[in-house]
């Protein structure tokens, strides 16, 4: 129960990534973005996939939890995105100025 609770949790902060990302790529700009914030959330996903590795009773059933994994993963290339697109629209914003 507690790894259905868990994916709850990480779909609830993954839902609104993807809508966020298509944003961040028309939008061609870095304004209101916060790269610490990014960054930030980028540090977490690795921290709690490291601890999903590190931690023996979840590795000993991985076979059958799989998906709590796969949805850090998921999420941490959503904010990969959002993180790389931040930097191509901080590009565009110098070529603007």
């Amino acid at each position: 129960m507690a790894e259905i609770l868990e994916v709850v949790m990480i779909v609830s902060f993954g839902a609104s990534w993807p809508m966020n990302v298509i944003k961040s790529y028309k939008a061609r700009t870095a304004k209101g973005k916060s790269l610490w914030f990014l960054c930030l959330i980028v540090f977490g996903y690795i921290a709690g996939i490291i601890s999903k590795f590190l931690n023996e009773a979840y590795m000993a059933e991985f076979s059958q939890k799989w998906y709590v994994l796969f949805f850090y993963f998921l999420n941490l290339i959503m904010v990969s995105a959002d993180l790389i697109l931040y930097f191509r629209n901080r590009k565009l914003d110098k070529e603007r100025e």
